[in-house]
């Protein structure tokens, strides 16, 4: 059975869906040749790279002698791996993948999903002693995860390298579930979060004037990174007023 499918370029329908086994190799390039995944522009190299199936991920090889790949995670907000030139073989462990051709001034994609990933159950099935301590107790219907949500919403709707919202915007998201928001309420809750979360540099160690929009830095990266924020918790920003965070 297939592990791995690459959507070209130009991909129509789910007929110019390319499927390869574990064990299989897909090339890639201008000129890549019969029954392999051509990319017709001047500036991608004759032989590009090369896909290798393997059960649940998949290896991309680059053959360019001087260009840096970049592969995506469209569903990661903003992460990402650079596959250096010559480098073979580099382990791909995204469900959902945007390979990034940089060609002559421009930057081409095509798509490899990896949909046999499998999941262990959390369950604990029985086992004796106290449970494990969570890495990190976010209260998600309180007024500081719906700041952070707020944060970090522009991120998780598909723009990994969208600036940060101000105070103020803020603000006027939070209104309609937080009708007494305030600036002072949003940065409390800011730094309440960089405690929370031990987040460095600390309100006695961030440089003058740089300590909130560091603040917020710190915060939309690593719980973006630890996927402490998904675009499914999103909707505390929609509730309606009977469900207003407390």
């Amino acid at each position: 059975m297939y592990s791995v499918i690459v959507v070209p370029p130009t991909c129509g329908n789910v007929n110019d869906q390319v499927r390869i086994a574990a064990g299989e190799r897909l090339s890639f390039g201008r000129d890549a040749g019969r029954n392999e995944l051509t990319i017709a522009h001047e500036g991608v190299p004759r032989s590009a790279g090369e896909i290798t199936a393997h059960r649940s991920f998949w290896l991309l090889s680059n053959f360019s002698e001087d260009q840096t790949y970049v592969v995506e995670n469209p569903e990661g907000a903003g992460e990402h791996l650079k596959i250096a030139p010559g480098r073979l073989e580099a382990p791909v462990p995204f469900e959902f993948a945007r390979v990034v051709l940089p060609a002559a001034g421009d930057l081409l994609t095509f798509d490899v999903w990896a949909p046999r990933h499998a999941f262990r159950s959390a369950a604990r099935q029985g086992l004796p002693g106290p449970a494990t301590t969570p890495a990190f107790a976010l209260d998600r219907t309180s007024r500081y995860f719906a700041v952070l949500a707020a944060l970090c919403e522009p991120r998780l709707r598909g723009e990994p390298h969208a600036p940060l919202p101000a105070v103020e915007q803020l603000v006027e998201r939070l209104r309609p579930v937080w009708p007494t928001v305030s600036r002072s309420s949003v940065y409390w809750n800011i730094d309440y979060l960089a405690l929370k979360l031990r987040l460095r540099p600390g309100p006695d160690t961030a440089e003058p004037g740089l300590r909130v929009n560091g603040k917020k830095e710190s915060l939309v990266s690593f719980a973006l990174r630890f996927d402490l924020v998904r675009e499914d918790d999103l909707t505390v920003l929609a509730a309606t007023a009977g469900e207003a965070v407390r």
